[in-house]
């Protein structure tokens, strides 16, 4: 019996971002096997720069689908850049990093979920099936953006795909869960947004105090929401107000590592 033959990947695509910058496409899409090829090539790369061979890169951002790298035009000729990006995109292998697995409560109070109900009925669904989908589902956190520890998490059920509010919200309270396509997240801050707010956790998501992981979320995380009643988040909302609430008590698996493949 011959082994099974794994389709083959497309080529990665190098577009010029203004004259210091270059990015490396490796998909259209949201999928977990083009981020293990982001995380793979970033991987690569920081190995590259740690050689010294390429001097003059500044500093690279892995997203979904691709990884910007932005570099001194003065000290790194762009098209040798290029040849050494396109080269690495070939060869380096995709990436799967297995980071912390929590669960975190959230409260889908009606009060913190405007946006449930419209949903639900949008999609056909019981508002007790939109609670169910989304605490059953373990979300994969692709990346952080947009504001200092917002993670995007995919892996939302296509039941609950919803496009972003025609009109923003000016202001969406900190810890606000939110859905939009096929996407989750949650608002570490207050801030202006145009997800549809589904339920709010009482956990801070990022705290600058902790130097050497402020961001409660990293790309690898995996996330499931635990649903609880109002009177349990108001109390854990008193526990975190007064330190006394344990972050490592959310996790539910401590290991971490990566496993690599071609």
């Amino acid at each position: 019996m011959s082994a099974a033959v794994r389709p083959a990947l497309p080529e990665a695509r190098l577009l010029p971002l203004g004259d210091a910058a270059l990015t490396v496409e490796f998909g259209s899409a949201i999928a977990p096997q083009i981020h293990a090829r982001v995380l793979g090539f970033a991987s690569a790369l920081e190995a590259l720069a740690a050689s010294g061979r390429i001097d003059g890169v500044i500093e690279w951002v892995p997203t979904f689908r691709s990884v910007t790298v932005y570099f001194d035009p003065d000290r790194i000729d762009a098209d040798t850049l290029a040849a050494e990006l396109q080269a690495l995109a070939r060869t380096s292998s995709s990436l799967t990093v297995a980071g912390a697995h929590w669960r975190i409560p959230v409260c889908f109070d009606p009060e913190f979920a405007p946006d449930l109900d419209e949903l639900a009925s949008a999609r056909a669904l019981p508002r007790e099936r939109v609670v169910e989908l989304m605490t059953q589902t373990v979300f994969s956190v692709y990346m952080l953006g947009f504001q200092p520890g917002f993670s995007y998490m995919g892996g939302l059920p296509e039941a609950l795909e919803m496009p972003r509010l025609a009109s923003p919200r000016k202001r969406v309270p900190a810890g606000s869960v939110a859905v939009a396509q096929r996407m989750c997240a949650a608002y570490p801050w207050d801030s202006p947004g145009g997800w549809r707010l589904l339920g709010r956790t009482p956990v801070p998501l990022f705290d600058a105090a902790d130097a050497e992981r402020p961001a409660l979320l990293a790309p690898g995380d995996q996330v499931q929401w635990q649903a609880v009643d109002r009177a349990a988040y108001e109390a854990l909302q008193a526990c975190c107000a007064a330190g006394t609430f344990e972050r490592a008590s959310l996790r539910l698996d401590a290991a971490q590592g990566a496993e690599v493949t071609r």
